[in-house]
């Protein structure tokens, strides 16, 4: 068989089951949503359908599919019908350039744990998805021809441009240190020095800003200013029900993940190990190796989750006018500042 069809074959099979993981992973986090918040509050949270209410999260959904799809009178059907499923597919996309461990040998093929971890641009093709997806909520508000469902939109899309061009500010002293736009080279950077290298370390202050500017681009808690409660709506997807509705909130929580593996590849090492792989008789290439790197990625990932959770239900919501001047005079100066440092560091230092 042409080695074209290998590698078609390989990217469909490694895409359809990110693709399965992601809604997996929404289920995982609206579990975890449930129980975290009920633990915060003294509740018991879901504790019926299915073992310790582990099967509420896809009761939900079925219930979501069975919803009647209403879509009012004068909207524009078009657009109303287009911005979830733009929101869900930006959020999906982003993923095909994510690595989830390191390689594997098998033969003489060398198989990344990702769709296509290697590709050298792919911190610009993560920048360029992110700006897309505001798209989605803008057209939402817009086409619901509801002015309150509009300022939602507005909101919301304001605070996105705002916060990501701080957080492309922090990136770039990443890339000043690693040399390199692509995740794998970002995340190999960081396992120099016995896997201690982090760029939480050498980037305290990009670490700070791109941490905060992940909840205002995920609109979680204290960020989440598009649910406009002085009119009483739930902002740009007031609009929506059904299965529709259930995109945006699936597109929500796989951003959530997204930051949150984004935060560990830039910031936490990747998969790195606590101690030097051959310490524990693993080689490079092998399948033992690859896995206890995934694991370690993962949990890393998951304690990023329950972070995001509990700052959800410990920290009040800012007002809008706060939110923009944290973004514009607080974060945006630092990151400037940050490039600089970083620049002098790595002239004098690197």
């Amino acid at each position: 068989m042409p080695e074209i069809i290998w590698i078609i074959i390989e990217a469909l099979v490694k895409a359809i089951v990110i693709v399965l993981g992601i809604q997996l992973m929404a289920a995982l986090n609206v579990y975890l949503e449930r129980k975290v918040s009920a633990f915060a509050q003294n509740r018991i949270g879901p504790n019926r359908v299915g073992p310790f209410g582990t099967l509420q999260p896809f009761a939900d959904v079925l219930k979501l599919f069975f919803k009647e799809d209403l879509v009012p009178k004068n909207a524009d059907k078009f657009f109303h019908t287009l911005a979830p499923i733009l929101s869900l597919s930006v959020a999906m996309a982003i993923w095909a350039v994510i690595p989830f461990s390191s390689y594997i040998d098998i033969g003489d093929r060398r198989i990344y744990l990702g769709i296509a971890p290697n590709v050298n641009i792919g911190l610009l093709y993560i920048l360029l998805m992110t700006s897309v997806g505001v798209y989605g909520i803008i057209l939402a508000g817009w086409s619901s021809n509801n002015k309150y469902s509009l300022l939602g939109g507005l909101r919301s899309s304001a605070q996105m441009i705002s916060y990501e061009l701080s957080i492309g500010l922090a990136l770039i002293g990443i890339v000043l240190i690693s040399g390199s736009l692509s995740l794998n080279d970002i995340v190999n950077h960081q396992l120099a020095w016995n896997g201690w290298r982090w760029n939480i370390f050498l980037q305290p202050l990009g670490f700070i800003i791109f941490l905060t500017a992940s909840f205002a681009e995920t609109n979680r808690t204290p960020f989440d200013l598009p649910e406009a409660e002085p009119e009483l709506v739930g902002g740009f997807n007031t609009e929506y029900s059904g299965m529709k509705f259930g995109m945006f909130f699936l597109a929500e929580y796989a951003n959530m993940t997204t930051s949150s593996t984004l935060i560990v590849l830039f910031y936490l090492g990747g998969w790195a190990l606590p101690v030097p792989a051959e310490t524990l008789g693993l080689q490079d290439g092998s399948i033992l190796l690859a896995l206890a790197h995934f694991l370690v990625f993962a949990i890393k990932v998951l304690f990023l989750l329950f972070f995001f959770i509990w700052v959800r239900w410990s920290v009040p919501r800012f007002r809008y006018d706060q939110l923009m001047n944290l973004g514009w005079k607080v974060l945006l100066p630092l990151a400037l500042l940050n490039v600089v440092l970083t620049a002098l560091g790595v002239i004098f230092f690197k």
